[in-house]
């Protein structure tokens, strides 16, 4: 079943979002994974969203997602991140077609 890991973030140094690029992106394609957008967030429709930027990575299914997120290679970039940014990550399961 089709996964994506879902990310709220607000950027706070360009520079290091930068870095944390560099070795998260990487990271997704050698674990099977596909950005599937990274943007601004264009309107909030309900409620209150504190987070400017979602970012959308797709996989083949939630262990998928784990196993990437789990990964040395992800792991690796955790510091510059938070650096880089404030986030919430989750994992939304899609359901069968």
């Amino acid at each position: 079943m089709t996964a994506y890991v879902i990310a709220h973030a607000t950027i706070k140094d360009q520079d290091k979002l930068s870095e944390y690029g560099a070795i998260a992106g990487p990271s997704i394609k050698a674990a099977g994974g596909e950005l599937v957008t990274a943007a601004k967030v264009s309107d909030v429709l309900a409620g209150s969203h504190d987070h400017g930027r979602c970012v959308i990575i797709r996989f083949e299914d939630a262990q998928s997602a784990r196993d990437w997120y789990g990964s040395d290679a992800y792991q690796s970039a955790l510091p510059i991140r938070e650096q880089a940014m404030d986030a919430v990550f989750v994992i939304v399961e899609a359901p069968p077609k």
